[in-house]
């Protein structure tokens, strides 16, 4: 068995450096990085971490429009496809990295596998939903998170090569909670004490490239009793900048950090706000509330848990959820057992013959 796989985003590094390994077990991975993330701090740190394969191939396609960004993409990694003929191309996620590997391989008639396919946020606007929609219709071999992942795609038509199979991030938390509680002092470094400060994070572009939102979240922001911990998205950097927005006094911001620091962040926190899917999922296997900055959210099973509260950028909705909303009752397991990477890389095995 011989997979291609396509990453380039922090998220997908993360699913990599579990999933990476079993595909390697059980025959040969080509790990491409597209370079949409390229900055240290959103790349390099997670493979050192996380003992990632460095990347067969880097193509570094860095910025520029979606259009543009995807399509350069999609030109490289034809090239790749042609060079290496794969069994499968194993995209992940939502990115415009997902959909340029996706769309490259089908077009070749390579058989492409979806890690995390079936989420939907039924919101058009976002760039996210798109990809996910067209990768998943363009996908031989669909590995869902959950069941209500898997009843997405049937009601799409989906049925054929769907899997239910967990959460490979998951596996992952599961694998570093340990190693990040022993070898992370960021909480020393920024002089916290755990359950003092909420974290956020903002990068979404309903909530960036709109610089009256993002003016309004930091307002809000600025109204909390609290200190609010902000690393910082280089989008969302940009975006403050060239407006002059201000940043209040009660938050700390930061460069973004390493795996271990942000799984350390997120445990001793009182409070996660996000706009990211993946955070959403961290905060509730850690047991931590969660206020997603968001008008809806592709992991409604959080929500339905009671540990996930989506309050879009309203701040009213914001305040109370902090000063007054703590999560009720237990956290069921939703996302598989921890060996979502093992399954998904026996199937593929198993299906290649």
């Amino acid at each position: 068995m011989k997979v291609l796989s396509i990453v380039g985003a922090r998220p997908q590094f993360i699913k990599a450096a579990i999933l990476s390994e079993k595909l390697r077990q059980n025959g040969k991975e080509i790990l491409v990085h597209t370079g949409q993330h390229y900055d240290d701090n959103m790349s390099q740190v997670f493979f050192d971490e996380l003992g990632i394969p460095e990347p067969d191939i880097y193509l570094g396609i860095g910025g520029g429009s979606h259009a543009e960004q995807t399509g350069r993409m999609l030109i490289e990694i034809e090239k790749v496809l042609l060079q290496e003929k794969p069994d499968w191309c194993l995209v992940y996620g939502d990115t415009n990295s997902t959909l340029a590997g996706a769309l490259a391989a089908a077009k070749l008639q390579i058989s492409v596998a979806h890690v995390e396919a079936g989420l939907r946020s039924f919101n058009r606007s976002m760039p996210e939903e798109i990809n996910r929609i067209a990768c998943d219709h363009m996908s031989e071999a669909l590995f869902c998170p959950t069941i209500s992942a898997a009843a997405h795609l049937k009601m799409e038509g989906l049925t054929k090569g769907v899997y239910v199979v967990g959460d490979v991030m998951a596996d992952v938390l599961n694998r570093s909670i340990e190693h990040a509680r022993k070898n992370s002092s960021i909480l020393q470094r920024l002089e916290l004490s755990p359950k003092s400060y909420i974290l956020t994070t903002i990068h979404r572009a309903s909530n960036t490239d709109n610089f009256e939102n993002l003016g309004s979240l930091l307002h809000t922001l600025g109204r909390l009793d609290r200190q609010v911990v902000f690393p910082m998205h280089p989008r969302t950097r940009g975006v403050i900048k060239s407006h002059q927005l201000s940043i209040p006094a009660n938050v700390l911001v930061i460069d973004p950090v390493g795996y271990l620091d942000i799984l350390q962040l997120q445990t001793n926190a009182d409070a996660i706000m996000t706009d990211s899917g993946g955070m959403q999922k961290e905060a509730y296997w850690l047991g931590v509330r969660c206020i997603t900055l968001r008008t809806e959210t592709e992991w409604t099973e959080t929500v339905d848990a009671g540990w996930n509260r989506v309050v879009g950028i309203d701040p009213k909705l914001i305040i109370d959820a902090v000063n007054t909303w703590l999560p009720m009752g237990e956290r069921p397991n939703i996302y598989g057992d921890g060996h979502t990477a093992e399954k998904i890389s026996a199937i593929l095995k198993e299906v290649t013959g």
